[in-house]
């Protein structure tokens, strides 16, 4: 349509949401679905967050606030950066946004111009290339298969690098692969940056609290301290803490880029809500035990996802060491055909019938940038995910 902007065309609407837009809607034309597409917890936010929302409601906490956070909420955030990763950051190096999502777009929208480059590894978060298109710039796209751990290698980061480079994008854990970067790798990377002074670093922290086993979570700045006046160390209180829908991001970074972010976010949203900042304040300052007993139970679901899914012939599942993800290929069913017809030509056609015939709603992988595989997000229950595996089994059994 003529009146849309050329900059929307430069976009699509984001394909989790839309497939699991879809599973609503077969949902409500009383067809029997489970969706494992949702990448947000299903348990209730805690109570004492929810016991703070509360509070400030009572106390008429209700009214505007500082654009960028209120400063009891900067506090708080400048201490769990200082207790969870070492970092210190003065109140004027913090911002707080209506969700993660929102700090990464400000990030982007307040430092980059037309030909600049961001380099995104691939598989990654859906909205990083199309944020980056949305601002003007051009996402690099750096494919780090599940051969290599679903992890940039420094050598792809340095052939990747160009004059126009601005930023490199790091999410660990990582949505969609749960793929975590160790202190090793971190510091590999943060080799080849060194060598690059003029490049911005991105750091998506938001999983940082959900991983297991013996892989233990640091972010790029704690690891490589030369490189913090260019970091921007992202996180929020969305999974961590079940709130997902209180929209709370928050980052820390060097004083002039959290200005710019202030000043693009002036200008769009202004401050976050005023009741979910007040949560969120109750969320960091809080006990912090529900953590553990989270990681547990994510784990549990994840070791049934993959045993489950690893049975399945033509499906190869990876363990992931966060996040609450699993990325399989499904390399053995390209090509095959399903009962009512449908050929497997890609991993959305795959998505797209286990959907129609079996009623299980996945993302494909190439909405991630990595085919051929599908995202399962398994923040749901132990008895769904049972479920929802036999059917993934019946539908790959059944292609011919």
């Amino acid at each position: 349509m003529a009146f849309l902007s050329q900059t929307l065309a430069r976009v699509q609407p984001s394909p989790t949401i839309a497939m699991t837009q879809a599973a609503r809607d077969l949902a409500a034309q009383g067809r029997d679905v489970i969706s494992l597409s949702a990448g947000e917890p299903d348990f209730d936010t805690p109570a004492h967050i929810r016991t703070a929302a509360a509070a400030a409601i009572e106390a008429g906490h209700t009214r505007y606030t500082a654009v960028d956070g209120l400063p009891e909420l900067k506090r708080a955030v400048a201490e769990k950066f200082r207790r969870d990763n070492g970092l210190d950051y003065r109140p004027e190096e913090i911002s707080v946004a209506s969700g993660g999502k929102q700090i990464l777009y400000n990030a982007f929208m307040a430092t980059l111009d037309q030909g600049d480059e961001v380099i995104v590894p691939a598989p990654y978060w859906v909205s990083y290339p199309d944020m980056v298109r949305l601002a003007g710039g051009t996402p690099v796209i750096v494919p780090a298969p599940a051969a290599q751990g679903f992890k940039l290698r420094p050598e792809a980061l340095e052939a990747a690098i160009t004059p126009a480079t601005k930023w490199l994008v790091l999410n660990s854990p990582s949505n969609p692969t749960g793929a975590g970067y160790s202190r090793a790798e971190l510091a590999a990377l943060a080799e080849v940056l060194a060598r690059h002074p003029d490049i911005w670093i991105m750091s998506d922290d938001i999983y940082e609290h959900i991983t297991y086993g013996d892989f233990s979570f640091a972010t790029l700045a704690e690891v490589a301290p030369g490189l913090r006046g260019r970091v921007l160390t992202c996180n929020g209180v969305s999974k961590a803490y079940a709130m997902t829908g209180w929209r709370i991001g928050f980052a820390g970074g060097p004083a002039e880029l959290i200005a710019a972010m202030r000043k693009i976010q002036s200008q769009s949203t202004s401050c976050p809500a005023s009741v979910s900042q007040w949560a969120a304040l109750g969320a960091l300052d809080g006990p912090q035990d529900a953590l553990d007993a989270q990681r547990a139970l994510f784990r549990r679901r994840r070791d049934l996802v993959v045993e489950r899914l690893s049975r399945i012939e033509g499906i190869c599942c990876p363990v992931p060491e966060g996040a609450f993800y699993v990325y399989p290929s499904i390399a053995g069913c390209i090509g095959k055909t399903t009962p009512a017809g449908t050929k497997i030509d890609n991993d959305e056609t795959f998505a797209t019938a286990l959907l129609e015939e079996k009623g299980v709603a996945v993302v494909f992988g190439g909405a991630f940038g990595l085919s051929p595989c599908f995202r399962v997000s398994y923040a749901t229950a132990d008895e769904v995910l049972k479920d929802a595996c036999t059917r993934i089994q019946e539908f790959c059994a059944d292609l011919a």
